[in-house]
């Protein structure tokens, strides 16, 4: 790995013309630095302050090196701490890796090694950091998807996609549930030149109580609430470099919004039960199926937050705009080997989908179950879906096979009648296989109270 033009670190050494020279050095190097003279004075700084590597030695009076390096580590502390003494013994190394120690020094040594050993472990706190996000953001994430649509209103919002995405501004979505908002979430972050490496992470405030919205987002320390048995990151730390996707942001504690909005203005924030200030880079993508400009003027959503996350604001259309996209819709999310009939096609353009490409998606899944033979007819959509039709044609038709389901209907339970109710004989006499009467059965909402006296 390359070496980091700063590294955050502290210095903890008794011996002041030792810890002297090795600040000055560090800081002539460009690095950030800090210093202590003992441990009392170490768990001050890292109350206050992030460090991404630590020097501690080891035979300090009073608490020693290897007892802050066993507090701190029970803590969570993330920093990557070395190990100083002038009494080198296998002993020692050993007892300090095992308790987390990343490297161990036996002085005196050269100024120019101790930074070389400094920036391995800063080599290593990056490399950490990019695992926790990479398994973040894995058990997270679904698979990535695209967006399918060839309507205007699609490609006039693919266009915005393209225009926003290389830009580093914060983007509000807004649009019907199940139009597909995290989608075009992804897509903005895939267009990102600088980011679209890094990390996507997503949060949806409404699936969450509310009292753990705030630990998600900006994680907590141990034992900083029932429950907190160890520290947490927050997906704003596992999000750092890259886009964070907040969906319903609309159902967002009032009193978390100012905490939001700062880390929004200046990348500051503090985990639940820490008084350090933590920093990140990370771009904001929120979304939102309200109207944030109502939820402004009842109180319910501060405007100063509002105006900070709608720098760009995209509306996605619902799928009853984008009737052209229907068949491209079913052809992707069907099987190759799957087929619809014209009429139930017909039927499916015409709805109104208020569930959106959700709805569509739920009422296929449904429709392949109830099919024979892979072919999804009129008669394997939902009722809401055929009864809702615009079109009079269609209407009469629909009509049509409520009758004959009807009759249908009543074929099977006298059929399960005269055969007592044995499904096997019943189904042997309809000419059907046993699974597809137990389908009729559920379609039709055919119990035993309708054919047992």
């Amino acid at each position: 790995m390359s070496k980091p033009n700063t590294m955050n670190l502290l210095i903890v050494e008794d011996d002041d013309n030792f810890r002297e020279v090795a600040v000055a050095w560090m800081r002539r190097m460009g690095h950030q630095v800090e210093e202590a003279a003992n441990a009392q004075e170490a768990l001050i700084l890292f109350e206050n302050k992030y460090f991404q590597v630590a020097i501690f030695d080891m035979n300090m009076p009073g608490v020693s090196g290897l007892e802050l390096l066993q507090r701190l580590k029970s803590d969570g502390v993330e920093t990557q701490i070395l190990i100083l003494t002038g009494q080198a013994t296998v002993e020692n190394a050993v007892e300090a890796m095992k308790m987390g120690a990343c490297d161990y020094l036996t002085k005196p040594f050269p100024m120019a090694d101790l930074e070389h050993r400094c920036l391995l472990a800063h080599d290593r706190w990056s490399l950490q950091k990019e695992n926790r996000q990479l398994k973040t953001v894995i058990a997270r994430n679904q698979p990535e998807k695209r967006m399918i649509g060839e309507s205007k209103p699609m490609r006039d919002i693919l266009q915005l996609i393209e225009r926003v995405g290389p830009t580093d501004k914060s983007v509000l979505i807004q649009g019907e549930s199940g139009t597909g908002k995290e989608l075009v979430a992804q897509a903005i972050h895939r267009a990102s030149e600088v980011r679209s490496e890094k990390p996507l992470v997503t949060v949806n405030c409404a699936a969450l109580p509310e009292q753990l919205v705030e630990s998600e987002l900006f994680g907590h320390e141990k034992g900083s609430f029932t429950g907190a048995t160890a520290a947490k990151s927050g997906l704003f730390e596992v999000a750092d470099g890259g886009t964070l996707f907040i969906d319903e942001i609309g159902e967002m504690p009032l009193s978390l919004q100012p905490k939001l909005l700062r880390v929004l203005e200046d990348g500051s924030f503090r985990r639940v039960g820490s008084h350090l200030e933590r920093r990140v880079n990370v771009r904001i993508v929120v979304a939102t199926n309200r109207d944030l400009s109502e939820e402004v003027a009842e109180g319910k959503f501060r405007e100063d937050l509002y105006y900070r996350i709608n720098v760009m604001s995209l509306v996605i259309p619902p799928l009853r705009e984008r009737g052209q996209d229907i068949d491209l819709l079913l052809d992707h999310f069907l099987a190759p080997d799957w087929s619809v009939q014209d009429d139930a096609r017909q039927v499916m353009r015409q709805f109104s989908w208020p569930g959106n490409v959700r709805q569509l998606i739920n009422a296929l899944e449904r429709a392949t179950i109830l099919a024979e033979g892979r072919l999804i007819t009129i008669e394997d959509l939902p009722l809401e879906v055929v009864d809702s039709s615009d079109s009079q044609d269609i209407q009469n038709r629909s009509e049509s096979v409520r009758r004959l389901d009807s009759m249908e209907r009543a074929h099977i339970i006298e059929v399960l009648k005269e055969e007592q109710g044995n499904k096997a004989r019943a189904a042997r006499i309809l000419g059907i296989h046993r699974r597809k009467l137990y389908r009729l059965l559920e379609r039709f909402e055919i119990d035993e109270t309708d054919y047992r006296f």
